[in-house]
Order: structure tokens, then sequence, then C-alpha cells
């Protein structure tokens, strides 16, 4: 009896099956995405990690569903979405680690989401060091699961919100989430809607950060039940 643990899946993984699903070269791909060669390697055997903005630009270039990103290979015959449900863990997760965020991906088995559900431990401790504000298609809600985060958009003022509180934005509008002055830190939950599918492969490319070298991460505290940017 083969009792072998399937290895667990990461972004390079994914984004490599994705390419050869797509029956994609490498040179072909960033072509397509406008994504360096070189980068797009380095991501695929797990050496660089994509923020959320850059995936999302890809995924527009290659016409896929965001949710595409994220899961494995399957049947071709699509099934429809009713009655789905998934179990989501931090252990069953798609972890990705930014300098302002560590991102942990729920629930990356289902495709074709309507939206991406994301746990976040945010590390960044002031706007300045956050960086230029991130950009992306379509819309996002944020829970407070831990700490206080301070939120930062383009034409508000920055508000501070405590475990419990939550925010509703348009993503197109410049964002980003610090951790509050008076926390040690902050972990949230966001939820993303995907860009409309008539408007994939027709929008301009989001202003977006370089890719990262992944970063050792330490394990998100909170609400466990509730268990990843």
């Amino acid at each position: 009896m083969n009792t072998a643990v399937p290895a667990k899946s990461t972004l390079g993984s994914l984004l490599r099956n994705l390419r050869a699903r797509l029956g994609l070269t490498l040179k072909q791909m960033s072509e397509r995405t406008g994504v360096p060669m070189s980068t797009l390697s380095k991501v695929e055997h797990d050496r660089l990690t994509l923020t959320y903005d850059k995936l999302q630009m890809i995924s527009e270039r290659l016409n896929v569903h965001m949710s595409e990103l994220f899961s494995e290979p399957e049947a071709p015959v699509r099934v429809a979405a009713n009655g789905r449900r998934s179990l989501g863990t931090l252990s069953g997760a798609l972890s990705v680690s930014t300098p302002n965020y560590d991102y942990f991906y729920m629930c990356p088995e289902l495709r074709h989401k309507d939206m991406i559900p994301i746990v976040s431990r945010v590390k960044a401790r002031t706007i300045e060091e956050f960086g230029p504000l991130l950009r992306h298609q379509g819309e996002e809600y944020i829970y407070v699961l831990e700490g206080v985060v301070e939120v930062h958009t383009e034409f508000y003022d920055p508000v501070k919100m405590n475990t419990g509180e939550s925010v509703y934005i348009d993503s197109k509008m410049g964002h980003a989430y610090v951790v509050g002055d008076d926390a040690e830190s902050a972990t949230i939950l966001s939820v993303c809607s995907s860009s409309q599918e008539e408007l994939i492969g027709s929008l301009p490319v989001p202003p977006s950060k370089e890719a990262q070298e992944p970063s050792r991460q330490r394990p998100v505290r909170g609400r466990s039940a509730r268990h990843a940017g």
C-alpha cells in the first residue's frame, strides 16, 4: 500500500503547470505576460515570489481566471460551480512571502472562484517602509483577525482598525495596510474579487512591485479556526 504524502503545491509548480496547460514556452509566457523570462524561471523554481497585483497582471495577460493560478491541473471538463465547498487551513494554503505581507491563499484546489480568500500577516510598520500603494482590478473586503491595522488609501485619510473591524474598498484605488503603532503584529483576512471575465486581456497593466526574494516566515498567530501579500 502506497502511503506516500503528495508534495505540497507551490506558486512555482502551479505557474509551471499553468504554462504547460497553455502549451507555452518560457519565452512565449514572458512575451504574453510582460514578465521577464529570468523572473518567470526563478518563480517556477521557487526562488522568487510575486505580489498579488503582479499575479493578477499575469492572469489578465493570459486571459485566464485569477483562481486558475492557484489550482492544480484537472480534467478538461468544467464542472458547474453549484454546491461546492472547501475547508480552508493554513497547512493547505498556498503561501507566498513578500516584504510587506506573508500571504496564505486559501482553498487553492477550487477552480473558477469568483472570490480569492487570503489570510495575510502584515509586516510593514510605516507607509514609508511599505513603498508605493498597490492597485489591482476588482474589489476587496478586509477583516482584522489580530492586532491593529492602519489602512492607507489613495483618496481617504489613513484609518486605524482594531481586531474585529473591517473595510470594503475599490482595489483600483491605491491602498496599503501596515501594522498600527500600538500593535506588535497584525493578521488580516482579505477577500478579493476577480476582474470581470469580459475585461480580462483588455485592461492596462497595473503598476506593481518587482518580484521579491522569499523571506523566512513566522507562523500566523491568532484564530486558527479562520485559518493566509
